[in-house]
């Protein structure tokens, strides 16, 4: 195809520097045209975290999400409900295992968008304040936000990460896992024999093939695509197809995040500044 990845199979065993930006991985991700999803390198997508809440004593995961700052984390509206109690688990690969590195911390508040509306599936996104900032380190980092209105091209190759059900009739991972999952334009994605008036400009579709798509158990996690040398949080999982994962024509529906970097600034994380070197460096509003 047209597009480069960020990463051979070969350069596996090489490290990152440790930066203090975003989008750039200690343990860069192996990323391959495998069709279907597969095991991920252990922290290879260190913003990707596990939001749990509390059910009979015991906390459970519900959805995913994605770390963009020190502490925020972006999920999806549909994932949070206000009776509930919620932590986040960041530097996790496996969910049942104790795992150094991975860190649990409280939730001081959420924000959902104002204007989403669960019978549209509209506004789908949600920011997550975490109740200490969390110190970056080789298993947990924050993901780049894409530059506001950004579209990519039809077939660019992006990556949806949980551990939820990747496709149909698969596990409900305890391991972190990833899979392919190509952009779907609007005009492909809008059509009426794929999701027609149900998809907007601000969601994207990706997948579709009917091979692989995000299952019930990713929702408000990342689609991670490989743009401008960093891994950016393209999208957040919101909606698929009821007849099943993999339905042809029936891709998974993202939050385009770039569609709602204004919101992000606005109502939560200070807007962020480019240095000279590239790299993304966070402020925060309190």
């Amino acid at each position: 195809g047209p597009f480069t990845l960020p990463l051979k199979k070969d350069k596996a065993e090489e490290r990152a520097p440790l930066s203090l930006g975003c989008g750039h991985p200690y343990f860069p991700p192996l990323v391959s045209r495998v069709v279907g999803g597969e095991d991920t390198r252990p922290h290879s997508w260190p913003w990707q975290i596990s939001l749990q809440y509390s059910r009979n004593g015991a906390w459970g995961h519900t959805c995913g999400g994605t770390l963009i700052a020190t502490n925020w984390v972006l999920t999806a509206a549909h994932c949070i409900s206000k009776s509930n109690t919620y932590r986040v688990v960041l530097g996790k690969q496996n969910l049942k295992q104790e795992e150094l590195g991975a860190v649990t911390v409280g939730v001081e508040k959420i924000i959902v968008h104002e204007r989403w509306i669960s019978l549209l599936v509209i506004n789908d996104i949600a920011l997550i304040k975490l109740a200490e900032h969390v110190v970056p380190s080789e298993t947990i980092q924050p993901a780049c936000l894409p530059p506001a209105g950004e579209l990519l091209p039809q077939g660019f190759p992006c990556y949806v990460t949980g551990w939820g059900r990747l496709w149909t009739n698969g596990p409900i991972s305890d391991d972190l896992q990833q899979a392919l999952l190509p952009i779907v334009d609007y005009a492909t994605c809008s059509q009426p024999a794929w999701w027609g008036s149900m998809v907007r400009k601000t969601m994207v579709c990706a997948g579709g093939d009917g091979v692989t798509s995000a299952c019930n158990g990713d929702s408000g996690g990342p689609l991670n695509c490989y743009h401008g040398d960093v891994w950016q949080v393209f999208g957040i999982v919101s909606f698929g197809s009821a007849e099943g994962c993999n339905t042809l024509n029936k891709p998974t529906v993202f939050t385009r995040v770039s569609a709602f970097i204004d919101w992000i600034h606005k109502v939560g994380v200070g807007m962020l500044e480019q240095s000279s070197g590239g790299s993304v460096w966070f402020l925060t509003l309190d």
